[in-house]
């Protein structure tokens, strides 16, 4: 079978990996770091463990499929526990909301016990439009190569599809047409943050998402979200994937038409395929020779794109024992709304600048394999903020302390207790994801999903170079564990159909 090297050793690098090894290919992942997962990962500091990148599972069917075709049940390796409630949703007037998992009939009932039988009726109907959404979306926008427009509108059925995705509507107005209920509104809006977008920008085909995690709900993987890329690695090594860590690669070679392997300081090394889970702006301007004309159409239409928001992180560890009293009860999830949702999108987006009140969204397993100790808890801490963009933008290398001190105060003021049992403290920064992880300006999620267009904005799967593949959250499908391991799926497929 053919040779092929994936640059990267992330979550869609190390998927993609494991189904082409499977088929028979002979793969090699080079990545810069000493270690495997990319933002993925679950650390360690003191008695405490945070995962630093996603802190939920959506659509585990995804990665039971990749298990399943790869070896071994994902249950034979991973504890996977639904996590209830999946949400709960606090808003500056103190009004609270919680969200129960894998239940559209227990949110509804929720949240007509709160807000009134109207607001239950008005969720239930937004999620019917989701459903149908999702139902007409998935398998042309998310489970296939997007490749142009032209061939989704060959599709049979396109015109009513069209009608239901609604393509020119945002978020924003299509929740407008089911409900002005404020507090249902934030709760939409924040869906497209998990683009790393702008409600009043991003398509309205995001409500998927909402769908999505009722339908399939939030899962927790004993010991951190982190351990999936742990039991990924191991899967590669099984299946034979050769693993080269400290190897930053520095091109991938071609001959102006075909991609021929790649150059790791001054060696290089020869392949059939290469499968690039690097960011695709660091792929398209910084890995590819600057004359290489193939590849003109996928440089200017990120050159276009608007980049996704980065984020602001804490890891917090927290002894209860130091508390006289009992210490707040806190869900996995919860999310604090300011007053003034918008401002956080004009600050991030048109300003540039971080929040000054901004949504705080709180990450607090419930797992002992996750602290040392008793009484012991460990918080993940994220903040939507602008990218690092030193001269036309914020510079995250100043500063950052002090915001830093601004959120834990702000966490006292809702009556947290933080600062009272606080043991471990670290935050990074966008600048410090661009650093760790190549992310340009630390966004999380490469391209955003703002306008119509946008999800012909990301890199395709399939490079105009021949043989270049695109893996990961800045292509196609986008960003989140369960796009990601779509897109290393369409990979695989892709290259079996080219090496035939």
């Amino acid at each position: 079978m053919s040779k092929v090297i994936v640059i990267g050793a992330g979550i869609g690098g190390m998927s993609a990996a494991a189904r082409l090894a499977k088929a028979g290919h002979d793969v090699t992942i080079f990545e810069s770091s000493d270690r495997t997962g990319g933002k993925c990962r679950t650390k360690w500091i003191g008695n405490y463990a945070f995962d630093t990148g996603p802190s939920l599972l959506t659509l585990p069917a995804v990665y039971r499929d990749l298990f399943l075709k790869t070896g071994k049940r994902i249950e034979h390796v991973l504890e996977i526990q639904p996590v209830d409630p999946a949400f709960e949703y606090n808003f500056a007037d103190k009004t609270k909301l919680t969200f129960p998992n894998l239940s559209l009939k227990g949110i509804c009932d929720s949240i007509e016990s709160v807000l009134g039988k109207a607001a239950g009726d008005e969720w239930h109907n937004l999620m019917q439009r989701a459903e149908h959404m999702w139902d007409v979306s998935r398998t042309p926008f998310v489970e296939s190569e997007l490749k142009s427009i032209r061939s989704l509108i060959a599709k049979k059925g396109f015109l009513s599809d069209l009608r239901v995705i609604a393509p020119l509507l945002s978020l924003r107005k299509l929740t407008s047409q089911y409900t002005k209920n404020p507090y249902l509104s934030k709760i939409v809006d924040r869906y497209a943050t998990y683009s790393g977008s702008d409600p009043r920008k991003v398509p309205a085909v995001l409500l998927t998402i909402a769908f999505v995690e009722s339908s399939f709900g939030a899962w927790h993987i004993k010991g951190g979200i982190g351990q999936l890329a742990v039991a990924l690695e191991t899967r590669c090594r099984e299946l034979g994937v050769k693993f080269e860590l400290n190897s930053p690669v520095t091109s991938i070679n071609h001959d102006s038409k075909i991609a021929t392997g790649i150059t790791v300081g001054n060696q290089t090394h020869k392949a059939d395929f290469v499968v690039a889970n690097a960011d695709a702006e660091i792929v398209y301007n910084k890995l590819l020779s600057s004359d290489l004309n193939i590849v003109k159409s996928e440089r200017k239409k990120l050159a276009g794109s608007t980049k996704s928001l980065a984020g602001f992180s804490l890891l917090l560890g927290l002894n209860n024992n130091k508390l006289s009293g009992p210490a707040p009860k806190m869900p996995h999830h919860s999310i604090y709304f300011p007053e003034n949702y918008d401002a956080e999108f004009d600050n991030i987006f048109e300003k540039k600048i971080p929040v000054s009140e901004p949504t705080i969204y709180i990450c607090v397993p419930n797992d002992p394999k996750m602290v040392k100790g008793e009484n012991l808890e460990a918080w993940s801490i994220l903040i939507n903020a602008p990218r690092h963009e030193p001269g036309s933008g914020w510079d995250w290398n100043n500063n950052s302390s002090l915001y830093a001190a601004k959120i834990i105060a702000k966490l006292d003021e809702l009556g947290l207790q933080v600062s009272e049992r606080l043991e471990v403290m670290e935050y990074e920064t966008p600048a410090d994801l661009e650093n760790s992880v190549g992310a340009p300006g630390g966004s999380i999620y490469g391209t955003s999903s703002n306008g119509a267009r946008s999800a012909f904005m990301r890199a395709k799967n399939t490079s105009p170079l021949k043989n270049l593949f695109c893996v990961g959250g800045s292509a196609h499908p986008g960003g989140g564990l369960p796009l990601v391991g779509i897109s290393a799926e369409i990979v695989a497929e892709a290259i079996g159909k080219a090496s035939l």
